[in-house]
């Protein structure tokens, strides 16, 4: 074996598909002085038993784009390197055994089109035509996708290993990596262990691509990765006869199942409703193209399934059993980016089983954001700074991931709800809550109340498609607060505390809005990046003359911390988590200075707290700071209460109100989008123009510099490429949620990027981008536009500024 270099750019840690991915990208992009570090052998974890199955069409834009990275990639990989890759374009077809999957694979379809993926619906005798060894008896309907495939997993790997080698890379096996070292916050490089003893490599730059074994090693730094390895099984047939090489890849996602043929074979996947962790007291270190013992009780149901829908079952024989285990995460995401806790440690990891249609593009997309400083597009759907830090403990996961690894074939429903590893964050008010009919959904660790039900009412979701059980409950919290007030527990919301001599300065730089505002001023603003996209979207409340308080979404609290944190550069400021010091209760709509006024003695009208102010009152016996603003549309105030005196002041409002409506997180969505504001992670992104969404009123021209100034103001000399539009459906009955297309004229021109049902304005809405380049605001109005939902398209209105009360004149009473 060659010398293993003391010194390195970048070390990569692990030699699966993704650790290799990571080298052949980072080397393609010019950086030559790359290590790859293998503890045992290349593939010898998880990828040496991958199923090795392509689909190109992901959940979103962007994942799909690197879906189809990865299938161009490893399509011309075998010509570059010479290693024969079993790349095949055999395409797939998923079946609907229910009326509710057959509404979700028509979804999909119309998601296809969007991200131009060439897809078929077929009906279930087409189905049978394409898979003659298919029992459609049961089968609603299909969809096909031509151009989906398979590989060998692990030669994928080892092209990509040669490919990088070929461009400089060094790649060293049985080297285990037993510490990444750090210095000031940030790496320096790695110890390591050989067969010929210890070494260490120093490096500016480290990437944890270790699979099931990176939760460990990040932990040693403080760094949170949580994912938790599970049992993965297949079955493997012996040879059947005339069974042809080109048969399509098949998912019976009601059955919890995948097959595909394998030179002569059908294999069998399963990703069964519940699944079994593995590896919870660690794995052991000569792990190395193991298996893990046979389960059939456990298989069974999954096998038993297959014999019907699949008749060759009854009769070939078993070649293999087999049982590997694999990675999962918390929310069935993969995870990519710049740990927060330590600078130049970066992750590529935790894929859930779609490690190798994922990786050729997660790697390229790593390899770009460490060699330019930022992504090719928004990643945020699997970036790591989501992770909370809690989420790295042991029993949470071993809980969750059993979960979660079915998840993938489940229904997926909106509004769906994980069941597992709950209660983990919980508001003050909780049980106040729960006993008022709250029914309780999760985000970020947090039970937050979604809805309430009435009593005598199941507190259940029921999913479908079509509106769910708590609909009409929707409706009447939606209405109070457009007729009356109703009251939300928004304590989920991050909190940052800025204090420090250049407090006021720093967060002038790094925001769009003009922040050196008299004290108790509350301003919204976006922090942007040097591309005018949208990193944050927040209100900041000056609390003095040397301290701030930024209000964030609980899900981006730790993204907003890093961000913050990031450039903070020479300013002396501190920047502290308060998220759980504080309550938040929102009082929302045009009786709410009536409510306030029975449990307080403070002034609520417009000339003693105007709107965008701050002030400390009196409520109850207690005190809180109200904060005049809104995210529904309405007169309201955000209460802030130290968590100590939250149940007091709750109680005392309910007392003085008992026929107060208590509202849930659905009716805030469906507000806040009758009222067209925008949300974090769908509607507005890192990759989104602040200007295109319509949010320039947040960005101060007389600020001489600020983090994406220049980006503004040569968009607004070269004019907008796209504008966000809100859509309402003429048809009252169809529902949108997002990612239905955008029709204009007759052609799809995107993706809704949210929608709910707006109960007062009486019909879905959604919002979603559409082409603006010279186009003056006349003729993006005057088209023709349609919501393509389920293959079905609606007639919608578009308009520009909010349908609910365009001038505002309701926030401000």
């Amino acid at each position: 074996m060659a010398e293993i270099p003391t010194k390195a750019r970048a070390v990569v840690i692990g030699g699966g598909v993704s650790g290799c991915s990571v080298a052949y990208h980072l080397a393609k992009a010019g950086w030559t002085d790359v290590v790859l570090l293998e503890r045992r052998k290349l593939t010898s974890g998880t990828t040496w038993h991958a199923a090795g199955l392509i689909g190109q069409l992901r959940g979103s834009a962007n994942m799909t784009r690197l879906a189809k990275y990865s299938a161009d990639l490893y399509r011309g990989l075998e010509a570059e390197t010479g290693v024969a890759t079993g790349m095949r374009q055999v395409g797939s077809i998923s079946v609907a055994l229910t009326a509710e999957r057959h509404e979700e694979l028509l979804r999909q379809a119309t998601v296809a089109r969007i991200f131009d993926v060439e897809v078929h619906e077929i009906s279930p005798a087409e189905a049978k035509a394409k898979y003659p060894h298919l029992n459609i008896d049961g089968v609603v309907g299909a969809v096909a996708l031509p151009l989906d495939g398979q590989c060998d997993p692990a030669n994928i790997a080892m092209a990509l290993a040669k490919g990088a080698r070929m461009r400089g890379a060094k790649i060293f096996e049985g080297a285990t990596v037993t510490k990444v070292t750090t210095a000031g916050g940030r790496v320096t490089g790695v110890d390591y262990e050989t067969a010929e003893g210890p070494g260490h490599i120093e490096a500016d730059v480290i990437v944890n691509c270790g699979g099931m074994w990176g939760r460990d090693l990040a932990l040693q730094n403080g760094v949170t990765l949580p994912l938790h390895a599970c049992e993965h099984f297949y079955l493997i047939t012996e040879p059947v006869a005339g069974l042809d090489p080109n048969t399509p890849v098949l998912r019976v996602p009601d059955e919890c199942a995948y097959y595909k043929q394998d030179a002569g074979k059908m294999m069998l996947g399963a990703f069964e409703p519940k699944a079994k962790p593995w590896g919870m007291d660690g794995i052991r270190k000569d792990f190395e193209f193991d298996t893990l013992p046979e389960d059939w009780d456990h298989f069974m149901p999954i096998l038993e399934h297959a014999m019907n829908r699949m008749p060759l079952f009854q009769t070939a024989g078993i070649h293999t059993f087999f049982n590997g285990p694999e990675s999962f995460t918390p929310d069935d995401r993969y995870y990519l980016g710049e740990a927060p806790e330590v600078k130049g440690y970066w992750i590529a990891a935790g894929y859930n089983s779609i490690g190798i249609v994922s990786s050729g593009g997660a790697g390229q997309a790593l390899a770009h954001w460490i060699t330019e400083g930022e992504p090719p597009f928004d990643l945020w759907e699997v970036d790591i700074r989501r992770a909370q830090p809690f989420q790295k403990n042991r029993k949470y996961l071993k809980e969750r991931v059993s979960e979660t690894l079915g998840l993938l074939y489940a229904d997926h429903f909106p509004y769906r709800q994980v069941v597992t590893s709950r209660g983990v964050r919980r508001s003050p008010i909780h049980d106040q809550l729960a006993a008022r009919g709250a029914v309780f959904g999760e985000v970020a660790g947090w039970e937050r109340a979604n809805w309430f039900a009435n009593e005598g009412q199941e507190r259940e979701y029921r999913y479908s498609w079509k509106r769910q059980n708590w609909f009409d409950n929707n409706r009447a919290e939606h209405m109070a607060v457009r007729e009356a007030a109703g009251l939300f527990d928004m304590t989920s919301f991050g909190k940052i505390r800025i204090e420090g001599r250049d407090a006021c300065a720093f967060l002038n730089r790094i925001s769009s809005a003009q922040m050196d505002v008299a004290v108790g001023r509350i301003v919204y603003t976006m922090f942007l990046n040097d591309r005018g996209g949208i990193e944050a979207d927040l209100t900041v409340t000056r609390l003095s003359e040397t301290a701030f308080l930024a209000v964030v979404p609980g899900a981006t609290l730790q993204r907003n911390l890093a961000w913050m944190r990031a450039n903070l550069g020479d300013d002396f400021a501190v920047i502290t988590d308060v998220t759980a010091a504080e309550s938040v209760l929102c009082l929302m709509g045009p009786q709410s200075r009536e409510v306030l006024a029975k449990v307080s003695p403070n002034d609520f009208s417009n000339a003693g707290h105007p709107f965008g102010n701050a002030k400390e009152i009196e409520i109850g016996m207690g005190l809180a700071r109200a904060h005049r603003v809104t995210y529904v549309g309405e007169l309201g105030w955000e209460l802030y209460v130290s968590a100590d005196q939250t149940a007091h002041v709750f109680e005392a409002i309910m007392e003085a109100q008992p026929d107060l409506k208590l509202c849930g997180l659905h009716t805030l969505d469906s507000c806040r989008i009758e009222k067209a504001y925008r949300h974090w992670g769908h509607d507005i992104t890192d990759e989104d123009h602040v200007l295109d969404a319509g949010l320039g009123f947040t960005v101060s021209r007389k600020k001489p510099a600020f983090l994406g100034r220049e980006a503004v103001l040569r968009r607004e000399q070269q004019g907008l490429d796209r504008k966000l539009l809100q859509f309402r459906l003429k048809d009252p009955d169809p529902l949108l949620f997002h990612n239905e297309a955008i029709v204009r004229d007759g052609k799809i021109v995107g993706p809704v990027t949210s929608g709910a049902y707006g109960h007062f304005l009486g019909g879905a809405i959604g919002m979603g981008y559409v082409p603006a380049k010279g186009q003056s605001d006349d003729d993006i109005l005057s088209a023709r536009y349609e919501i393509e939902v389920a293959g079905q398209r609606h007639e919608a209105i578009a308009s520009l500024a909010p349908m609910y009360d365009p001038k505002s004149e309701r926030i401000r009473a």
